[in-house]
């Protein structure tokens, strides 16, 4: 793991942390690429982290979600000590079985939802993936067939 320390920052509601050149440089040498959403792990101010860098606005940032920081007892404009390194775990969330079946129930929906790009796929399979009642899972999977389907909008979609 590569030591660094950095001074909170944020982009609109967003904290986050940039990483330097050097750092950077052994984190796409240990992942064999320098594009696209970066898997890591770590720690900050010793609390362990499993995050994702992304390129933004020129810059590979390490977002501070709110559990990271409030584990760290830290807020913007303080420095934080970082740990971290490429985290070549899968990081997968299973489809749940009653989006499964829906989508395999219609396939103009089925159609619509292999076509989108695979981080609105995630985008969707997650947001089912943490809901918690049976009820939730019933009436968004709806949604989501209906909004694939052109019918209706889905978490504040107008358009697959």
């Amino acid at each position: 793991m590569t030591k660094f320390i950095a001074t909170i920052d944020i982009i609109g509601i967003n904290p986050f942390v940039l990483l330097p050149e050097s750092v950077l440089t052994k984190i796409f040498k240990q992942a064999q690429k320098d594009k696209g959403p970066i898997p890591v792990r770590g720690t900050i101010d010793g609390h362990p982290i499993i995050q994702t860098l992304v390129r933004y606005s020129g810059h590979w940032r390490l977002y501070i979600n709110g559990p990271m920081l409030k584990a760290s007892h830290k807020k913007v404009g303080d420095k934080v000590t970082l740990h971290i390194e490429f985290d070549p775990e899968v990081r997968s969330i299973p489809v749940h079985p009653k989006l499964t079946k829906a989508l395999n129930k219609n396939k103009k929906a089925k159609r619509v939802f292999e076509s989108l790009p695979l981080s609105r796929q995630k985008e969707i399979i997650r947001y089912i993936g943490f809901l918690k009642t049976e009820i939730s899972v019933d009436r968004n999977v709806d949604r989501v067939i209906q909004f694939l389907s052109g019918k209706s909008r889905f978490v504040g979609r107008d358009k697959p």
